[in-house]
């Protein structure tokens, strides 16, 4: 006599049945012994981004207007997060500060200009989390141009030191160059997630 065929579904739920039965052990602990030591290298940071078509300016932190002007064109509109120090726009340039712009506006921008929270030498990625001259997420996604300013003390190792700088709560942003996808032929499409162009000025 044949038996009734029993289902997949009914035999994975009589396996959590008979595991949950057992009752649940105590929890086992996480290791979290994650390699915290590594040297800051800002030279591998630049090759790291150049590799991902970044362009890279290293200027002391009284040039950043100046390096901004050459980037952007005469009399271009950028948006700045309401944090931005007012010192790293050129008069060249007009500021739209976020007060709430839509995502027209921003859109419409020639570019924005924001600062970081951290920068990773050994991946080449710069993090925003949100903070008042980093801004909302959004303004560094709809504009196709992004100068972001770093400074060398927010430059670490490793991602595990980046780690311990962030907010796991805060809006991360984690950005290894422009925006750039590719199609199954690896045909490289840049700027349909992100801008197209990514500016980094490296502060001493």
């Amino acid at each position: 006599m044949v038996g009734e065929a029993v289902s997949s579904r009914e035999v994975i739920l009589s396996r959590l049945r008979a595991a949950a039965s057992d009752g649940a052990g105590a929890p086992v602990p996480v290791p979290r012994d994650y390699r915290r030591e590594g040297t800051v290298d800002l030279d591998l940071l630049v090759r790291r981004l150049t590799d991902y078509r970044a362009h890279v300016h290293r200027v002391p932190e009284a040039a950043v207007a100046d390096t901004v002007a050459g980037i952007l064109p005469a009399s271009a509109t950028v948006v700045v997060p309401p944090g931005l120090p007012s010192a790293w726009l050129p008069q060249t340039v007009t500021a739209l500060p976020d007060d709430g712009l839509d995502n027209q506006q921003i859109a419409a921008a020639d570019g924005v200009v924001t600062a970081a929270a951290v920068a990773i030498a050994e991946t080449g990625t710069v993090v925003l989390d949100g903070s008042p001259d980093q801004g909302r997420r959004v303004l560094t996604l709809l504009p196709d141009l992004h100068i972001c300013v770093v400074r060398a003390a927010q430059v670490v190792a490793g991602v595990p030191q980046a780690l311990t700088r962030l907010a796991p709560h805060r809006p991360l942003t984690w950005i290894s160059g422009p925006s750039a996808t590719s199609d199954i032929e690896l045909n490289r499409v840049e700027g349909v997630h992100g801008p197209r162009t990514l500016h980094l000025i490296l502060l001493p």
